[in-house]
């Protein structure tokens, strides 16, 4: 993870030569950020990435050798001894691209759309260097939708972190898996939206997750809610 005042380091991942320069043009037209290598293949992005070691990678999905899902995962779930993983954004042309929801489980922190305007882009590197997730209440939601089609689980358990969190923090979970921002929880449990942030930091943290989009998915997986009721188990 970067401070704000630290130049920003991308890899950006992408088979067609357009696409590829034409990110690496914009972002190196902002002093915050550098483009320190690209790749035209997810195995190349790989491979570079344990060179350079970015902080974020702006990742497309269908690519030779080795697609950006599997790419991801390599990079978030196994990086080298000492190495932070980098933050992954997923490129790709269409919102409901088929294979977002499945780089997201992937551990991605966010997706872009490839006609993203300049200032988009810059935004939303910043947010994942700095940490967050990229992730529209609206994705969450399709997030959910593609849980609802799945068969309840039975034989679940609890993230082994769960206990150890407050009731408030259990509630303010519970919301977050349901696919309610920041201020439609705040508004919801009459709290401050900077209130709601704690809260969501906390429960990150006790269930040693990196983002909120891990939040959702864990809170369905495990069973803490069951696909379509929205209640806890």
């Amino acid at each position: 993870m970067t401070s704000p005042s630290s130049l920003i380091r991308v890899v950006v991942a992408d088979d067609h030569v357009v696409v590829r320069t034409g990110f690496a043009a914009m972002l190196d037209s902002r002093p915050e950020f550098t483009v320190v290598r690209t790749a035209s293949s997810g195995a190349e992005a790989v491979r570079v990435c344990r060179e350079v070691s970015p902080d974020v990678v702006l990742m497309d999905i269908r690519m030779p050798e080795m697609d950006g899902i599997e790419a991801t995962r390599q990079l978030v779930g196994s990086p080298p001894d000492g190495v932070d993983a980098p933050r992954v954004l997923i490129l790709t042309t269409f919102d409901l691209d088929e294979y977002v929801y499945d780089a997201l489980r992937a551990g991605a922190s966010g997706f872009l759309l490839k006609e993203v305007t300049a200032e988009r882009l810059f935004d939303a590197v910043r947010v994942v260097a700095a940490g967050d997730a990229l992730l529209a209440p609206g994705i969450t939601r399709r997030l959910i939708s593609e849980f609802a089609r799945m068969p309840a689980r039975t034989d679940a358990t609890p993230p082994p972190g769960m206990k150890a969190l407050t009731a408030r923090e259990r509630e303010v979970l519970l919301l977050v898996a349901e696919g309610l921002s920041n201020p439609e929880i705040g508004a919801r449990l009459t709290v401050s939206e900077e209130t709601v942030k704690t809260h969501v930091s906390r429960i990150l943290g006790k269930l040693a997750l990196r983002d909120r989009t891990q939040a959702v998915i864990a809170a369905y997986e495990t069973g803490l809610v069951v696909p379509g009721s929205r209640k806890p188990q």
